[in-house]
């Protein structure tokens, strides 16, 4: 028998990720889950991206597969220093 085929973006999450956000929803007490967590997670993720890129905004745009100008919208909105990933020589 064959496994079931799964597309990338239904990937199993790692264990701790998944308990973390457990953990995350037992505690929440606001309004809007969905979009808390996906605000805390995409802003983390654009800043471990920009770390791996030297702070390079279209290497980071294309590695996340998003348009550079929603990079650059997403960098403002979730009030991140772009500047401070840069690597200095």
């Amino acid at each position: 028998m064959k496994a079931p085929y799964r597309r990338r973006n239904e990937q199993e999450l790692p264990q701790d990720l998944r308990q973390k956000l457990e953990y995350f929803v037992m505690l929440y007490k606001g309004q809007y889950l969905y979009k808390d967590v996906l605000e805390v997670v995409e802003k983390r993720l654009i800043q471990l991206v920009l770390e791996r890129t030297d702070g390079n905004k279209l290497k980071t745009a294309r590695l996340l597969g998003i348009n550079r100008n929603t990079l650059y919208a997403k960098i403002k909105k979730l009030g991140i220093n772009a500047e401070g990933f840069k690597k200095y020589e």
